[in-house]
């Protein structure tokens, strides 16, 4: 990586931790990535802010992740700077309103939210992602979405170095979809929920009906990315692939899951390369069969 030596000479004047040479493996929920030249582990918005400026004064290529749990990044690596926020905790609780950094857990703010007698994260209690990565592409599960609770977020704007908010409108929530995952200019600080007073127990039994339902539909128990693939207007995406047989196929270590086959599981040291061949073949036979195109979910990086 050009300029890597002053990249982590800066990184250390910083105080912001940074490991070299990390395998992505490490972090993301799939298991699956070579390398990565440098890994910054941030820990609030000020030090990400100064990641980001550091890798961009010096021209080094960055991307941004939380827990690593909708990405897979290539098999030779990421040549640049991977920041990671997961470990951006803070959040507070003010009536009905929880402000939280990008690296919280959405489970985390769900069980928060059910201890504050709030409703309207049940939804959330489960997915493997952060704040930041939610907001990202409007995560949702059992009806809801983060689109139903986010009033605001706050982000850095990576080509004008100035700090935004992006109120409710702006945000462009639709499926899968938001300002952010069309502007890459854009990195999520945190974000503002407005949920509303709710009876604590009343929310613990739908969050654990929702994650019951999890454990028996979904592998929970192999590394996967989650959700492959975006649902189809009018179908249901694990339906389709399940119909035409593909419920198993596996190439390389990366295979359909059995109990669900919207997910792909990494059966053992599966590469970034088995999983795109593994999506192109579901892609192809889903459309020859059905006419039907599934849009990837998932982000590479490569």
């Amino acid at each position: 990586m050009t300029n890597a030596a002053s990249l982590l000479q800066k990184l250390k004047e910083l105080n912001i931790p940074y490991f070299e040479e990390q395998p992505m493996t490490e972090y993301t929920t799939m298991q699956i990535g070579g390398p990565a030249s440098v890994v910054a582990r941030v820990r609030s918005a000020e030090e990400l802010i100064l990641a980001v400026k550091a890798a961009k004064e010096l021209g080094v290529r960055f991307t941004v992740i939380g827990n690593g749990s909708n990405v897979i990044f290539a098999d030779r690596g990421f040549d640049g700077l991977v920041i990671v926020t997961s470990d951006m905790k803070q959040y507070t609780i003010e009536g009905n309103l929880i402000k939280a950094d990008c690296g919280v857990s959405v489970t985390r703010l769900s069980v928060e939210a059910q201890k504050a007698g709030l409703a309207g994260l049940a939804f959330a209690y489960g997915i493997p992602g952060t704040l930041g990565g939610g907001v990202y592409m409007n995560a949702g599960a059992y009806g809801g979405s983060l689109s139903d609770v986010v009033i605001s977020s706050i982000c850095f704007d990576t080509e004008h170095d100035t700090i935004r908010k992006i109120d409710f409108e702006e945000h462009e929530f639709s499926y899968r979809h938001s300002i952010y995952t069309k502007n890459p200019n854009l990195v999520i600080l945190a974000a503002m929920l407005e949920l509303k007073p709710g009876d604590k127990d009343e929310i613990a039994e739908q969050m654990s009906g929702f994650i019951k339902s999890r454990k028996e539909k979904q592998p929970l128990d192999l590394p996967s990315a989650g959700s492959v693939f975006k649902r189809p207007l009018g179908y249901y995406a694990g339906e389709l692939i399940e119909n035409c047989g593909l419920k198993g196929y596996r190439i390389g270590g990366a295979e359909v899951s059995e109990k669900h086959a919207g997910f792909i599981v990494n059966r053992g040291h599966a590469t970034a390369d088995d999983v795109r061949r593994l999506v192109v073949h579901i892609q192809n036979t889903v459309k020859r069969e059905y006419a039907v195109n599934l849009e990837c979910e998932i982000k590479y990086i490569d």
